[in-house]
């Protein structure tokens, strides 16, 4: 059994700076004592010739190959605007900016 008592999570809810109610001390008291039980258990399986891993199975970035288009021109990639100005996207101005 761990050795969580309602004292420690006061005191960690301190550090923390976290109010927490007297139920909630209860509660968690509970909670954290489980959490390190099962950390304990852990600890106990684990041996030293295993290493510690992040993920079980072993990933990669997935990319594909970078290679060169043909660009849209401004008139496609401003045909679905709403508005625009000249090769630009009209938007509304933010923040009560004047131009």
């Amino acid at each position: 059994m761990s050795e969580i008592t309602p004292e420690v999570v006061r005191h960690l809810a301190q550090l923390a700076r976290i109010g927490i109610a007297d139920d909630e001390v209860q509660r968690l008291t509970g909670e954290l004592s489980q959490i390190v039980d099962a950390v304990a258990t852990v600890r106990q399986v684990a041996t030293e010739d295993v290493p510690a891993t992040s993920h079980p199975i072993a990933l990669g970035t997935v990319t594909r190959p970078d290679v060169v288009g043909t660009p849209l021109t401004p008139d496609e990639a401003l045909a679905g605007a709403p508005e625009r100005d000249g090769d630009f996207f009209k938007v509304t101005s933010i923040l009560g900016e004047e131009q």
